[in-house]
């Protein structure tokens, strides 16, 4: 294997394959050697990206949002630290979710830019969470993640979502339709968390743990300081509900009176009944028991702008 071929992971949107004649012509006008493979569906991404690092491809592009990166961090995790650091993890903007690639000011509407900026290959480490649990067939699992993990009324929206996306189609009306099926839905879960020194033993609505910007609710983080931002949101009535999507919408969630920021580096959630639990925008459903929340610092060559 050529130590400068890339290797391309395409995660459609749709059927439209305009986008990836795009991305291809970018990358011949700038003389970039690649090959390209493309997802079938969401299961398929981790044996793809499994297949690029184990064929020796030192640079590997995910086109494709926060859950196909998820996927691809995961598989990298899997190998042993010496290959892992010869591979720089790239990515094109192709999802639903683009909240990492944004966070770097790659734009999905940008792509000559990016691929610009991918080809000069900066690189910097960065840092993964990691959600440590225990699932219903009793097995210890983990899970790393690069924006952020959430408990309770966000996952519950990602559930209300995936459900409608099933029924309707169309991503925006199951976004829609999940926001105002939330107004009949639990809005508070009994939870008994430690942080840092602090025992929070109360009702929440919600509960974010950010390694990266976390969909606007720990926009102080950074994957790169091997901290976690903790914003736990107290139960609210339901005109604050909406003020407070207003605020996360405008970048200013923190604003919130019912939000409480913290900072650390291991989050132990002692319970949380009934609670779910997203990771980078994918449910893993209810752990078992208590689960722990850690960073692990600098742990992915990721390829950043210029």
């Amino acid at each position: 294997m050529q130590q400068d071929r890339w290797g391309i992971l395409y995660c459609p949107k749709g059927h439209n394959n305009k986008q990836r004649e795009r991305i291809q012509k970018a990358l011949d006008e700038r003389q970039v050697q690649y090959d390209f493979v493309q997802s079938e569906s969401t299961d398929s991404v981790e044996r793809l990206v499994t297949m690029l690092i184990h064929n020796g491809y030192k640079t590997i592009v995910v086109v494709g949002g926060d859950s196909a990166l998820n996927d691809a961090v995961n598989c990298l995790m899997k190998e042993e630290k010496q290959v892992r650091d010869q591979i720089s993890l790239g990515v094109i903007p192709n999802g639903a979710m683009n909240d990492f690639a944004r966070y770097w000011d790659f734009k999905e509407g940008n792509l000559e830019q990016t691929v610009d900026w991918l080809v000069k290959h900066r690189v910097r480490k960065i840092d993964l969470g990691c959600i440590r649990y225990q699932n219903k067939q009793g097995e210890q699992c983990h899970r790393y993640f690069l924006n952020c993990v959430n408990v309770g009324l966000i996952a519950d929206v990602m559930n209300l979502r995936r459900q409608a996306h099933s029924l309707l189609g169309s991503r925006t009306l199951s976004f829609i339709a999940s926001l105002f099926l939330m107004i009949f839905h639990r809005m508070e879960y009994k939870v008994k968390v430690k942080i840092n020194y602090d025992t929070v033993e109360r009702k929440i609505m919600t509960m974010c743990v950010g390694s990266g910007p976390g969909y606007g609710q720990t926009p102080s983080a950074v994957p790169y300081n091997g901290m976690l931002d903790v914003s736990l949101v107290y139960h609210t009535e339901i005109v604050q509900v909406f003020a407070g999507l207003w605020l996360l919408l405008t970048g200013r969630f923190l604003n919130h009176r019912s939000v409480h920021p913290y900072r650390t580096r291991e989050v132990e959630v002692v319970e949380a009944k009934h609670a779910l639990v997203g990771v980078d925008g994918r449910l893993i459903g209810t752990p078992v028991g208590s689960y722990s929340i850690n960073v692990e610092q600098e742990v992915i060559n990721f390829l950043i702008p210029d």
